[in-house]
């Protein structure tokens, strides 16, 4: 089953707010640009300028290659215009290039592909059920691309949102997806799962469970040879070149550590912060010898391995086994009964945050991928919209180190403010009965990440302790952040597995 009826006629406002977004990246054009922006400076440069066999083993920038080889080829592509723009950027040597054409080209790359998104988000509203009220707060289509389009996540870090089908051309897209990016590993197993059991078995009981006499090979073979011919185009002409362990040691760089600098709110933040406690306690109480202790401390902001104090280090293995534990229940539930499209909605979302909460080196950023589809549930359901705001508005603060200039700071805090304020408002107003969408509790913990800005920004700075623990903001805000995405992460949980088979709709005033 299909989420249910068209959108309406008058679609004038989704053009305006598509081209409203577009217009105000347009405005942000100078703004800061992180690390990333010369992380795809050196990839079009060396795509352009080195043969295929050089892409995977040039050096010259800290900033080597590591996704996979499409988007190799995409960058290849994009090259070719860059050109136009500023040869210089093309340049392997040139680290650190950021002419005011280099940097023009970069934004307007992001602003003209986000066409791939404002159509997907227009498909998505299609699927959604819409009130009689002619009130747009009243419309869950309006809502909806509202959360994605002017997702603050995505307007700070200048990411796209692939499109989400069914079957034979959602194998193909979600194969291409995952060639250009890899982190959409997390959402593998959901997809597999869901195409294996809803498309190569072609019947259900009346129940909804598992017909097994209706298994079709037939479509299997197609659907591997969609997916097997996708990764033959990327992969295959440096497997010709017997360059694929390079290939994969560059996309799976295990020696980076389990966390970034910067902590990603997930359990291994509180895992850190609880081997920390530990090992003032033991070397306090003298059950510890200071002396014995790790030298490299996770909580000194660097990327690379390290042991823990007390607590067993971890490995990436055990992420790997954390991970499958927390997304098999999910899993599971969709392989016995999917419960169509909003069963692998919620399974997708499942998906990227255990992997988000469990994963080796996770990045801040991967956030958006349970934030993103979370959002389609939210405008249909009072519980999913109540787990959305406390993913949302923990997940989005949680990437405010990203912006750490003092230029950028009025910005972030509008642009959140504003996104968060329309969430709150217009899902109160789509779930008018009931009460509060947030208990007192929730709104008291998101109503704390007020006084956690206003000590990381403006008064550890003055503090004698900025000099001698510099990565102690950063880690309050992860570890707070932890927090309230574990909390959602539960509550998603619970979710799954106390809704009946068939899923009972709430009803919006």
């Amino acid at each position: 089953t299909v989420m249910a009826a068209p959108m309406t006629n008058d679609q004038s406002w989704f053009y305006s707010l598509a081209l409203g977004v577009s217009f105000l990246k347009c405005l942000l054009i100078n703004a800061y640009h992180s690390t990333d922006f010369e992380v795809h400076r050196n990839w079009l440069a060396l795509t352009h300028s080195l043969p295929v066999s050089q892409w995977y083993y040039e050096a010259t920038s800290e900033w080597t290659l590591d996704y996979p080889p499409l988007f190799a080829w995409f960058e290849y592509g994009l090259s070719h215009i860059a050109r136009f723009f500023d040869k210089e950027m093309l340049v392997v040597q040139n680290l650190n290039y950021a002419s005011p054409a280099t940097v023009l080209f970069q934004r307007l790359s992001v602003i003209v592909a986000d066409v791939v998104f404002f159509y997907a988000v227009k498909e998505c509203c299609k699927c959604l059920r819409e009130g009689k009220g002619k009130d747009l707060l009243g419309k869950p289509s309006f809502i909806l691309t509202v959360l994605l389009l002017w997702n603050f996540g995505l307007l700070i870090v200048d990411r796209i949102l692939g499109d989400l089908n069914r079957h034979f051309e959602g194998a193909l897209l979600f194969s291409v997806l995952l060639n250009l990016k890899h982190i959409y590993l997390y959402i593998a197993p959901a997809y597999g799962i869901y195409l294996l059991r809803c498309f190569c078995f072609t019947q259900s009981n009346a129940d909804g469970s598992l017909q097994w006499r209706s298994f079709s090979v037939v479509r299997l073979v197609t659907l591997g040879t969609i997916v097997l011919s996708t990764f033959a185009v990327s992969f295959g002409p440096f497997i010709a070149l017997g360059q694929l362990p390079q290939v994969l040691s560059r996309l799976f760089p295990f020696k980076r550590g389990l966390c970034h600098a910067y902590w990603a709110p997930n359990i291994w933040a509180l895992y850190n912060i609880a081997d920390k406690a530990f090992s003032i306690l033991g070397v306090k109480f003298k059950l510890l010898d200071i002396n014995k202790l790790p030298k490299a401390s996770m909580t000194a902001g660097l990327v690379q391995e390290f042991q823990h104090s007390v607590l067993p280090s971890v490995s990436p293995l055990a992420t790997l086994v954390c991970t499958l534990l927390s997304i098999l229940p999910a899993l599971f539930k969709i392989w016995h009964r999917p419960n169509g499209a909003r069963g692998f909605l919620r399974c997708l979302v499942i998906c990227a945050l255990g992997s988000f909460m469990f994963g080796w080196h996770v990045h801040e950023k991967a956030i958006l991928m349970a934030i993103l589809p979370l959002s389609l549930l939210a405008v249909e359901s009072r519980e999913d919209a109540r787990i959305f705001l406390m993913l949302s508005v923990t997940g989005h603060y949680s990437l405010f180190p990203l912006l750490f200039t003092t230029q950028e700071l009025p910005i972030k805090i509008f642009l959140m403010l504003l996104f968060t304020i329309f969430s709150l408002a217009s899902l109160k107003t789509l779930f008018r009965k009931g009460g509060a969408l947030l208990n007192p509790l929730e709104a008291t913990y998101l109503l704390g990440l007020i006084p956690l800005e206003l000590i990381c920004e403006f008064v550890y700075p003055l503090t004698v302790w900025q000099k001698t623990f510099p990565f102690l903001p950063l880690m309050l805000t992860s570890v707070y952040c932890a927090l309230g995405v574990t909390y959602a992460f539960i509550r998603l949980y619970i979710s799954l597995l106390t809704c009946s088979d068939t899923t009972k709709k709430t009803k919006m005033q």
